[in-house]
């Protein structure tokens, strides 16, 4: 199952990269057995390559292949394919996903496509925009066309990848995520002030929150966890097990500077619970004689379908439980989240441009029943 996916055509090898997940994967796999095709792998990239083949060997050039696979699929996908006559990168028509282009300095200059800004800056690229909602780009020898293949795109980009998913030195709606992480800590110790000793942030991504927190609240801010940086993240590991011997092996205390002290933990998020009350055991085991713990986004209720591998809705701690009543599993003294409101606004954009699915159960894109019923607790859930 690993990336890129590749197709065999009339044309040539094609070569496809995807980020993110479609939700009609049961249809169009139907549809492909139809056309014959063979799979290799068991993931939605390859459907989608193998939905550009098999367009392409009905007659038709990359580009119209391309764009009628395209139509073809639900969900969320941003893709780069590779062709023998040009590279492609491509939206939905949500845009739920990023993709950029940048641009290398040579002679003659060279197109790049790539899902974070960071990575332009790796090779010395400069960043030049985004690839639109419902967007193909088609880059040759000749330079970079732009076609618009859907008719009604409607920008839903992902919010989660502002707070979490992204890299804090991209650059997503103008400004680093590392700002904008800050400006939720900002927001978050204004709506929900704390009295207490030093602020920490749970690393990485919580630390910029943390340093927004303590601006405006006052408390000096410390680093309290150091981590290991050879441990992968640790919520999307597939089993309970090897998530809490990540959270093990990932996080160590401080204890000469927590010891005696209150201390306000910032996170990013709370999703099962598992990793915050190891921390928080960690912390109070340091020495720690308060905790209060302050999380720079909303309750996560809702699964993603659109490319994050959280767990069925039965699993998210805030999809079951009160804030008092999480508070008491985690084992903090107090715990507060960012409002929804604040989540949003502090994008400085239109908050009707983003999915906050997760926090909200609200979805874009349609979910079919049967992928519902295989996340969702059903009767709770808005779609």
């Amino acid at each position: 199952n690993a990336q890129p996916a590749t197709a065999d055509t009339r044309l040539g090898q094609l070569a496809l990269t995807h980020n993110g997940n479609l939700v009609n994967t049961t249809e169009l796999r139907q549809e492909l057995i139809k056309r014959k095709c063979e799979f290799a792998t068991t993931t939605d990239s390859e459907m989608i390559a193998l939905a550009i083949a098999t367009e392409v060997n009905k007659g038709k050039g990359w580009l119209e292949a391309a764009i009628s696979a395209f139509h073809l699929c639900k969900g969320a996908f941003s893709l780069t394919i590779a062709t023998p006559a040009g590279v492609m990168g491509v939206r939905d028509p949500h845009g739920v996903r990023p993709l950029v282009i940048g641009l290398l300095d040579t002679k003659p200059n060279r197109y790049v496509l790539a899902s974070e800004t960071c990575a332009l800056d790796i090779i010395g690229a400069e960043y030049l925009r985004d690839v639109e909602p419902g967007e193909l780009v088609w880059i040759t020898e000749e330079g970079m066309a732009s076609f618009h293949w859907s008719q009604k795109p409607q920008r839903k980009l992902c919010v989660f990848e502002m707070i979490y998913f992204g890299r804090p030195d991209s650059i997503m709606e103008g400004h680093t995520l590392y700002n904008y992480r800050m400006r939720i800590g900002r927001v978050l110790a204004a709506e929900s002030p704390i009295n207490a000793d030093m602020v920490i942030g749970v690393p990485d991504s919580g630390i910029p929150a943390a340093i927004g927190f303590s601006q405006v609240s006052g408390i000096p801010y410390a680093e309290g966890l150091i981590k290991n940086r050879y441990v992968g993240r640790t919520f999307i590991q597939p089993t309970q097990h090897m998530r809490e011997s990540g959270i093990r092996m990932k996080l160590n205390p401080l204890k000469d500077v927590l010891e005696g002290k209150r201390v306000i933990m910032v996170d990013d998020s709370i999703v099962r619970g598992t990793t915050s009350k190891k921390i928080v055991k960690a912390l109070r085991d340091a020495g720690a004689v308060e905790v209060h713990m302050r999380v720079s986004s909303a309750p996560v209720t809702h699964p993603c379908f659109y490319g994050i591998d959280t767990d069925n809705q039965d699993q998210l701690i805030a999809a079951r439980k009160s804030v008092e009543e999480i508070a008491e599993q985690i084992g903090v003294d107090t715990l507060a989240y960012l409002s929804w409101d604040g989540m949003l606004k502090a994008t400085g954009e239109n908050p009707e441009t983003f999915c906050s699915a997760c926090f909200t159960g609200d979805y874009p894109i349609s979910i079919p029943e049967n992928v519902k019923r295989s996340k969702l607790m059903l009767e709770t859930a808005v779609c």
